[in-house]
């Protein structure tokens, strides 16, 4: 078992058409129609990884697992990439996932009762193995408690006609969509339960022509349909495929950040209520 402290840096930045992310008003052709057709595409795709890997948190019979007294939580952040899906996307380059799981480790760190102390990268997990014991790495990483995260995204790929620059002619060219999901329990090492569970689901849009250096705007990537006026700009037009799911895969991470701050939130106060302290 490894621990990934590395970053890299997978688009560029800069004012303008190939190095980075530039903001503009204006209307594009098509924004809207693909948004409100693949909107809906969103909330069902990529399927849910997480159960493959951990027990559910409650089973028939047994009582609602309660959150940690003690604070903070101290806890190892545990990520793996599944691609057991049909039609998955290719996973992230090892130094990508690590990267995407410091980003991630930071954004619970803030303001968060759960203390992210390390962060464990395990890679792609091949489909139908057997999941890790995970008392077995809570023992490992020294921590009584550990943050399961399981990283998933499907693509589809489909022929377009692209605008060049403001003008009217098209060329022809490709839309790639991709479907990230980032999922994330909170493991008692000492049992193995689950107490705790979110997810964070997003999309981005990869537009190309057919060629590259037919046009300084494109490849382009969008983040559909979240914020459609934002574009980003790939670095090189063959890495433009990996730049789509890591921006993508980046802003699933973010949500599961927020939705398992509020998972918790909710869960307290269940567990306030029930046992009727104020």
């Amino acid at each position: 078992m490894i621990v990934f402290s590395h970053r890299i840096d997978v688009q560029g930045v800069g004012p303008g058409p190939g190095g980075g992310v530039m903001r503009r008003k204006g209307r594009w052709s098509g924004v809207l129609v693909g948004t409100l057709l693949l909107t809906g595409c969103v909330v069902s795709s990529p399927p849910s990884r997480l159960s493959q890997y951990v027990a559910p948190a409650v089973t028939a019979g047994s009582a609602t697992p309660e959150l940690p007294a003690s604070r903070p939580v101290r806890t190892a952040l545990v990520v793996l990439a599944d691609r057991s899906a049909p039609d998955s996307a290719p996973g992230l380059p090892e130094e990508a996932q690590a990267r995407l799981a410091e980003t991630l480790a930071g954004q619970i760190n803030h303001g968060f009762p759960i203390a992210i102390e390390r962060v464990v990268n395990l890679g792609e997990v091949s489909p139908g193995g057997t999941p890790p014991n995970w008392i077995e790495v809570a023992r490992q990483q020294g921590v009584e408690y550990l943050l399961v995260t399981v990283l998933s995204s499907t693509e589809q790929e489909y022929p377009v006609s692209l605008f060049l620059g403001w003008t009217t002619h098209r060329q022809p060219g490709f839309r790639r969509d991709n479907w990230s999901l980032a999922e994330a329990a909170l493991i008692d090492g000492r049992t193995g339960g689950q107490l705790l569970h979110a997810e964070g689901r997003a999309m981005a849009t990869l537009d190309s022509p057919t060629a590259p250096g037919i046009s300084q705007w494109y490849p382009v990537i969008y983040l559909r349909p979240q914020d459609p006026e934002r574009r980003i700009w790939p670095p090189t037009y063959e890495g433009a495929p990996l730049t789509l799911r890591v921006v993508s895969m980046e802003q699933a991470a973010t949500r599961l950040a927020g939705n398992l701050q509020r998972a918790w939130v909710d869960q307290r106060d269940l567990e306030l209520a029930s046992s009727g302290r104020p």
